[in-house]
């Protein structure tokens, strides 16, 4: 089984490969659901890794609907990534009925290549995931990232089993939300592929106080954590 770990930090990225993770899901502000990363944090992990990185492509937080210009900017980073040295691209877009955009996710898949394309939590989003699911085979992702429209994995496992049966090895569902060592081999043993966690825990504040409109939790990929997640699975 192969352990994603979403890293929102260079630390995060270090710590991911450190504990033995499999793969890199990098991006930045997990509190609002992740954004893009920078280029310069892209170029560092990139340079001090050995294993698989994917960017997440999503321009702001909110919704999965974007502008042209939005829709550009995508593009852009999704071909900087190709020309840094990126495994693979973490993206989709949703219309404002939240159904599958196929023409933009498309483009965004085959702008993609060759690298791998995992199509994001948007996924929850939609109204009817067979169908979508369907879809986003016929565009050619290579996976899917979901909790199974649940807020977390394990309470949206009957769905998500319910999509790696009809996906039959035609597209890897990737779940995540919520996994950790207390129940990542519930997903093994539903014969899942890959899990995919953050596995981070809080950082201590420093002594210096900020306002309160700065003070948003800082968070870490935990190297213990991810360890024994390892442990679990292997």
């Amino acid at each position: 089984m192969i352990l994603e770990i979403c890293a929102n930090s260079y630390q995060s990225a270090l710590n991911a490969q450190s504990a033995g993770a499999h793969r890199i899901e990098l991006c930045s502000e997990l509190s609002v659901g992740g954004i893009t990363p920078s280029f310069g944090l892209i170029k560092e992990v990139i340079q001090n890794t050995r294993i698989p990185v994917f960017v997440l492509i999503r321009p702001r937080s909110g919704d999965f609907c974007y502008s042209d210009e939005e829709f550009e900017i995508m593009k852009s980073d999704i071909q900087y990534c190709k020309e840094i040295g990126c495994s693979g691209i973490v993206s989709g877009v949703l219309t404002p009925t939240n159904e599958i955009d196929l023409e933009r996710t498309q483009a965004l898949i085959e702008l993609s290549k060759p690298l791998a394309f995992t199509f994001h939590r948007a996924f929850d989003c939609v109204a009817n995931p067979t169908k979508s699911l369907e879809q986003l085979i016929s565009l050619g992702a290579d996976r899917v990232l979901t909790s199974g429209q649940k807020t977390l994995a394990i309470e949206g496992l009957d769905a998500l089993q319910k999509l790696n049966k009809q996906a039959a090895d035609r597209i890897i569902i990737l779940p995540g939300s919520g996994i950790n060592a207390t129940n990542a081999a519930v997903f093994k043993n539903s014969r899942f592929l890959e899990i995919h966690t953050s596995a981070s825990v809080k950082i201590l504040p420093n002594e210096v106080q900020l306002p309160s409109m700065f003070d948003t939790i800082q968070t870490v990929s935990d190297i213990d954590c991810i360890k024994n997640i390892v442990n679990v699975i292997n």
